[in-house]
């Protein structure tokens, strides 16, 4: 038996969002992930790109939702206002969905419709097991190829320059282990004097500076938030790239036109 076929996942979408939020009420709907790509909500790409992976046993979808997002959706959750209590109602959607021992999550928010389900398949395949964080990261260069004038925010490292990914992987069981000290780094983010005080001033220099390697940074964030945590650089553009203006939606339309889902 491989690793694939012995883990089993569910996962948590994202789809919340500002009421106000002015480029959704622009396209005539309530939150971004509704907004209409290659004439389907963004957040449906999405789902069915889930449900096309053939790895992904049940979701819960937080936020608003229409008929047609619904039929790949196994538990509704409502939007608490922030994405760390958005992600504990979803886990504990899908706790009380079905959510077996032992088995992952996978979160994702809802506005990544360029995303298939083969980098999803790749990117649970290649996930490390023994860590109960593992967040995909993309290299500034990989996309830059795939979407030539993409704009997204980057960090860089000793090892290369990175962008975040718009999914990350998670151990249920873990969760109110990290989540309130991920709240206390997430609270000081703004706050140079305070999140050094998080995570150490030297470590932060060599971060700003560009000399803190992938391995160091593993380290530092698995010590702050009391848990294994690891990077997986992924080489799919998708992963990083995420729709939050005209341009991006442009630029969706563009990759997802006569694009086959497999």
């Amino acid at each position: 038996m491989t690793k694939a076929d012995a883990t089993r996942w569910s996962a948590v979408v994202l789809g919340g969002g500002d009421p106000g939020d002015p480029f959704a009420a622009a396209h005539g709907v309530k939150v971004k992930p509704l907004i209409p790509v290659a004439g389907e909500p963004m957040a449906l790409h999405v789902l069915r790109a889930l449900r096309g992976s053939g790895r992904v046993a049940r979701v819960a979808y937080v936020g608003p939702i229409t008929p047609e997002l619904e039929a790949f959706v196994d538990a509704r959750v409502t939007d608490h206002g922030t994405l760390l209590s958005n992600l504990e109602a979803g886990v504990e959607a899908l706790r009380a969905a079905g959510l077996q021992p032992g088995e992952r999550v996978l979160v994702v928010t809802a506005d990544v419709p360029m995303l298939r389900p083969d980098e999803i398949r790749s990117v649970l395949d290649s996930a490390p097991l023994d860590a109960g964080l593992v967040y995909p990261v993309v290299r500034r260069e990989v996309c830059e190829a795939a979407y030539p004038g993409v704009k997204r925010t980057y960090a860089r490292l000793k090892d290369g320059t990175f962008t975040g990914g718009n999914l990350f992987i998670l151990d249920p069981a873990l969760i109110g282990q990290f989540l309130p000290r991920l709240r206390d780094v997430l609270a000081a983010r703004k706050a140079p004097l305070k999140l050094a005080g998080l995570i150490g001033p030297g470590v932060l220099l060599r971060l700003v500076t560009g000399r803190l390697t992938v391995a160091a940074l593993e380290t530092k964030v698995s010590a702050l938030l009391g848990v294994k945590a690891r990077a997986l650089i992924t080489p799919y553009a998708a992963v990083g790239t995420d729709v939050d203006k005209d341009a991006d939606l442009l630029l969706a339309e563009a990759a997802l036109k006569g694009a086959p889902l497999s």
